[in-house]
């Protein structure tokens, strides 16, 4: 275990470094980087940095190029940067996405310009995530200020994409390597989560497309076409009849909250049917022959992913038998397995531990009900020992007013500095 009067030091420092946090999230905010569609990731992404490099952090900006959302007008640019302590031993490596969802209405202060009042930083992103950026960043900085940097290496990435998927930030970066289990041990996203709150992982999502066909003709003769719209009215019905009882009767180990998230969910994104109105509204004159839904099912860890996917297909085929003239296919749009790291992996621990000795209470041990960017880490790269842990309330999240406790954020850095600082000097298999 660290000494008691080096952990005092270091969190001396990050307390000395308040007005240093509050400026940072500041600057952070004041890059506009709604996605979509993906705004000026270069420009934080080459203020990060240059932060990082002032620190002496070997730094690359890194394209992910080919990803579908990657242009000339909006490349999608990551930035990653790494210290090295004198001896080899493990990597502790910090991952925040720098985009923001678009602003929104509602708002009373100006969204980029990181307001201070009240003891809070508001701003688009403030608490999701950008407070948790400045709050991992001032960790690595009271760590290397206090040379506690002796054994193994410190990371920090930013990366794009997270609102949309992630594919072209830390999903990138994993299938380029930069997760792998040979150069990072450890990983934390500082997502916001209450600074006593650690995540260990999410459900599985399973996004898809779900096309019911007929057959046109015209809407005075509706008996000479087949309408797809009501093929599909027979689908919901089913869902909703059949489907969502045997749903909501499962229900997960994991530790998902709210608690509404412990049991298997469905819900329905989009649905759109029949022919395009013309511009003045007109309806066209027509039997619908095409319906689209578009479907999210979060599953859980206890499920098959082959069986979630079964039992849409199951009702479709019921549908189809049913109405002469219907058919039907099915589009994945996007799939991601449950993920969780175990409780007592040395990660979850030495967080558990920390949070305990600051705040005089356990920590407390959830599961995410939506994917972030854990899913990519744990996926594509080889590291198993990742959680979400950050400063803000995640109920603020994508709101009107969005902001981040000065406090929570302070707290937070202290946390994951103490955290990773006891990481660093274990000796490990890597090690």
């Amino acid at each position: 275990m660290v000494a008691a009067d080096t952990i005092s030091r270091l969190f001396a420092r990050i307390d000395a470094s308040r007005a240093a946090l509050v400026s940072l999230t500041q600057d952070l905010l004041r890059f506009p980087t709604i996605n979509p569609p993906g705004a000026d990731y270069r420009a934080i992404c080459a203020y990060l940095g240059e932060w990082l490099e002032a620190r002496g952090g070997a730094v690359r900006h890194i394209r992910a190029l080919g990803e579908p959302d990657d242009s000339e007008a909006f490349p999608r640019w990551n930035v990653i940067g790494r210290f090295e302590g004198a001896e080899a031993g493990p990597c502790v490596h910090f991952n925040g996405h720098i985009d923001v969802v678009e602003v929104g209405l509602g708002w009373t202060v100006p969204p980029f310009e990181g307001v201070v009042k009240d003891g809070r930083v508001y701003g688009r992103g403030a608490c999701d995530m950008k407070g948790g950026i400045a709050a991992s960043l001032i960790a690595i900085d009271a760590l290397l200020a206090c040379g506690l940097l002796t054994r193994g290496a410190l990371e920090f990435s930013g990366t794009a994409d997270e609102e949309s998927g992630g594919f072209g930030g830390a999903g990138y970066l994993a299938r380029q390597g930069f997760f792998d289990r040979s150069r990072v041990d450890h990983v934390i996203i500082p997502e916001p989560l209450n600074p006593d709150r650690i995540c260990l992982g999410h459900r599985g999502v399973w996004w898809a497309e779900v096309e019911i066909t007929g057959a046109i003709g015209h809407g005075a003769m509706p008996f000479l076409g087949v309408n797809a719209i009501a093929g599909m009215g027979d689908l919901l019905a089913l869902i909703e009849k059949d489907l969502m009882p045997r749903l909501g009767n499962r229900v997960t180990a994991m530790p998902c909250m709210p608690e509404g998230a412990r049991r298997a969910t469905l819900n329905f994104n989009s649905i759109h049917g029949g022919q395009p109105e013309p511009g003045d509204g007109r309806p066209a004159p027509v039997v619908a022959d095409r319906c689209r839904l578009v479907l999210d099912r979060r599953y859980l860890v206890e499920e098959d992913f082959a069986a979630v996917k079964g039992e849409i297909v199951e009702l479709l085929g019921r549908v189809k038998a049913a109405r002469a003239g219907i058919d039907y296919s099915i589009r994945e749009i996007m799939s991601f397995e449950p993920t969780m790291t175990a409780p007592d992996a040395p990660l979850v621990q030495s967080l558990e531990h920390w949070i305990e000795k600051l705040f005089d209470r356990p920590a407390s041990l959830v599961a995410s009900p939506g994917t972030y960017d854990q899913k990519h880490i744990t996926r594509h790269g080889s590291v198993q020992a990742c959680v979400a842990y950050g400063p803000g309330i995640l109920d603020l999240a994508h709101q009107p007013d969005e902001w981040i406790g000065i406090d929570d954020m302070l707290a937070s850095a202290k946390v994951m500095a103490a955290a990773a600082l006891t990481l660093l000097h274990e000796r490990t298999e890597n090690a």
